[in-house]
């Protein structure tokens, strides 16, 4: 009679790297989290965007004699460089009343919209070495470059709030408006800001072409010159007015000369403004977030 024959015991399945790590609470380094996660770590850090922007706002300035005077000397002597050549030489004045106000308004919300965009792109590409080293959600890095610049914002619109007094603009009710303007805009240019970011992390050279960007874009947003009285004369179609006037730079710069300025009335506002503005910053603001979150396994490598 032949013994059975026992069958070879078989060695435990290992484990493979991915149940180890979940085992043991390890996750991927730099791993995506999910969108709810990633406000609440953004929320949690609120205080680091803050202080890293007041760092950086008060290091812009530091070698300079002046120190922080050029934050509001530079739109000022902006101002004064479009004056003289599209107030003066060029008669972009003529037919707007208070021009002075209407330009200065101008200048100083293009500069915010103008410079978050500038300062987007380069947000993260010129922070690699904080991107490499340390674990944090990278929309900080953006937002905290529009951040810096709403406070200086902050800052030159005390200035022009005792420009417009001293131009004869008396204070009314419709300066309480101003503040949703800011708002709608720091949340636009918010948006702009990171999905510039985004692009600016993958193409560096981005950065080369924005001043060119910008300036094609400034000069279609009646920032110097009123966009009805310019365009009416040549008997330019209606949509293309339209399509200038409702760009998110001269909604965001009219609808603030309306609230500041005495003689800017409603009709030089485009149809529905303020749910144009809503809109536009709804769209940037969540669109671009989201749209930069997408993207945030890809920071910092390669």
């Amino acid at each position: 009679m032949t013994p059975p024959t026992l069958a070879p015991a078989t060695a435990p399945a290992r484990p493979t790297p991915a149940e180890l790590a979940a085992a043991h609470g390890l996750t991927v380094s730099g791993a995506r989290p999910p969108l709810p996660a990633y406000v609440r770590g953004l929320w949690e850090r609120r205080h680091f965007v803050t202080a890293y922007a007041t760092a950086r706002m008060q290091a812009t300035y530091s070698t300079a004699k002046l120190g922080q005077v050029w934050h509001l000397a530079t739109p000022l002597l902006n101002a004064a460089v479009y004056y003289f050549i599209f107030g003066i030489v060029m008669h972009a004045s003529h037919g707007v009343p208070d021009y002075l106000p209407f330009l200065i308004t101008g200048i100083f919300v293009w500069d915010f919209i103008g410079s978050s965009v500038n300062a987007g792109t380069r947000a993260v590409h010129s922070n690699l070495g904080l991107v490499r080293a340390l674990h944090f959600p990278r929309a900080s890095l953006p937002l905290a470059s529009v951040v810096q610049l709403f406070q200086q914002l902050l800052v030159t619109m005390g200035a022009l709030v005792l420009l417009l007094l001293a131009f004869g603009q008396l204070p009314s009710p419709s300066w309480l408006l101003a503040l949703p303007v800011l708002f709608l805009t720091a949340v636009f240019c918010a948006g702009c800001a990171m999905v510039m970011a985004r692009i600016g992390s993958k193409s560096p050279d981005v950065s080369q072409l924005m001043p060119f960007v910008l300036r094609t874009w400034m000069y279609s947003s009646g920032v110097m010159w009123s966009i009805d009285g310019m365009l009416s004369q040549d008997q330019v179609p209606h949509w293309v007015v339209l399509a200038l006037k409702t760009n998110p730079a001269a909604v965001y710069i009219d609808l603030m000369r309306y609230a500041l300025i005495d003689s800017f009335h409603a009709h030089a506002l485009p149809p529905h403004v303020w749910a144009i503005a809503v809109g536009w910053a709804l769209l940037a603001g969540v669109g671009g977030f989201v749209w930069f979150w997408k993207a945030e396994e890809e920071y910092g490598r390669g």
